[in-house]
């Protein structure tokens, strides 16, 4: 278990670009669909409780796979396999990228990249929804969770309110609905 956890969350780590979010799709392929070992509404509920947790929502996701598959030994092994390959690899290129971020190839490419980040973080959000259960059907529930999504994305747009004063209010509102 312990190799599998390694290996897995390494190579979440090695073929994951730009950031956290942008590597939830990765995880769920890798946790949910190819090893199983959890659902995908399970997998939700990590997120969710990774992306409340200070520090990088990816790194906690590890944490709390690895702890529920094996333990303080897995939490240790997942996240210290998630962030090594970008930490081996920011030691490798960084010093050339200081000196190459000027060009306009380096420039160009990265203007190229934003929006495909965007793009797995819209398609990570549907995909939980989809397969969490909050949109499968048009029900008082699937109403509610789109009203608190749009709730929680004006906060955060047109208030700019915090993102842990949305959390909080978020929960609470989860609360007073579903408790």
């Amino acid at each position: 278990m312990h190799i599998y956890l390694f290996l897995t969350f390494f190579l979440v780590g090695l073929v994951s670009f730009g950031g956290g979010y942008a590597m939830i799709p990765m995880i769920q392929e890798e946790v949910v669909n190819r090893h199983q070992w959890m659902n995908a509404s399970q997998l939700a509920d990590i997120v969710a409780v990774a992306g409340m947790s200070p520090g990088p929502i990816a790194t906690n996701i590890a944490v709390a796979v690895g702890y529920r598959e094996a333990g303080l030994l897995g939490a240790s092994i997942a996240s210290l396999a998630i962030v090594l390959p970008s930490l081996l690899l920011i030691l490798a290129v960084g010093k050339l990228f200081l000196r190459l971020q000027e060009n306009w190839l380096v420039k160009s490419s990265f203007y190229g990249l934003r929006p495909i980040i965007a793009g797995m973080i819209v398609y990570a959000a549907i995909t939980f929804a989809q397969q969490a259960g909050m949109i499968a059907q048009l029900s008082w529930f699937t109403w509610s969770q789109i009203l608190i999504f749009i709730g929680s994305l004006f906060a955060l747009i047109y208030f700019r309110k915090h993102p842990f004063s949305v959390i909080i209010l978020s929960g609470l509102v989860g609360i007073a609905l579903y408790g």
